[in-house]
């Protein structure tokens, strides 16, 4: 996604939660709507119509702050095309993911049974899924200031900069689908602790990666 399109992603995204918070407030269920997950994935608070609406528009507004303050730095004469390419990426990630959370209060708060949405293992399918996305892009992103591995080390060196990232992408991405079809068979009080588990491991694995190829690389600079 070039930045000149992603300028379309921030009005696009705050028009379309302002119409689905205003959809939510007219047509939604009364309650109880889930609102919170505890670590095993169950629920374990209950809010109404006007809690769900409340929270789709407080996503609206991270959208249109993290928009707006990617844009105001794209925009900064420093800013090569590279910085431009890294940031459309930072953009739709930080746009997007609050859309996410946006629709899936929407759809609970619109459900005739929003704890059947819910139930099973379909929280832990989809946060799984969201490290699978995220992995997927994230070995592509060049250095920027908002998304990646960034330490001392990649920040000094851009081959540790690539290697680190393309290593985290594809634990990530690896580790999202191994995680979205584990998640059918394991017991769901498990589902979470792995993920949190998996998650620390390859952010220190990627660290680590970052420091080992600073290291050999002849083109670093002193941290």
């Amino acid at each position: 996604m070039t930045f000149s399109i992603s300028r379309l992603v921030t009005p696009v995204a705050a028009i379309g939660q302002g119409l689905l918070a205003a959809y939510v407030w007219r047509f939604g269920n009364p309650g109880p709507i889930p609102m919170h997950f505890g670590l095993d994935g169950t629920v374990d608070r209950y809010g109404d119509r006007t809690e769900a609406v409340m929270l789709i528009a407080g996503m609206m507004v991270l959208s249109l702050i993290v928009g707006l303050m990617i844009d105001a730095s794209a925009r900064m004469p420093e800013a090569g095309e590279a910085r431009r390419r890294g940031l459309a990426i930072a953009k739709g990630l930080g746009v997007v993911v609050p859309c996410l959370v946006s629709a899936l209060m929407a759809g609970l708060a619109l459900s005739m049974k929003p704890t059947a949405l819910v139930s099973g293992h379909s929280v832990s399918i989809v946060l799984f899924g969201l490290f699978a996305v995220v992995g997927a892009v994230m070995g592509k992103v060049p250095p920027n200031a908002f998304v990646g591995v960034r330490t001392a080390w990649s920040l000094s060196s851009r081959l540790a900069w690539d290697r680190s990232n393309r290593l985290a992408g594809r634990l990530f991405l690896g580790f999202g689908l191994i995680g979205m079809a584990a998640s059918l068979a394991l017991p769901q009080r498990l589902a979470m602790p792995i993920l949190i588990g998996g998650v620390l491991i390859i952010a220190g694995l990627s660290i680590f990666e970052s420091w080992r190829v600073w290291r050999s690389d002849p083109d670093r600079r002193a941290v």
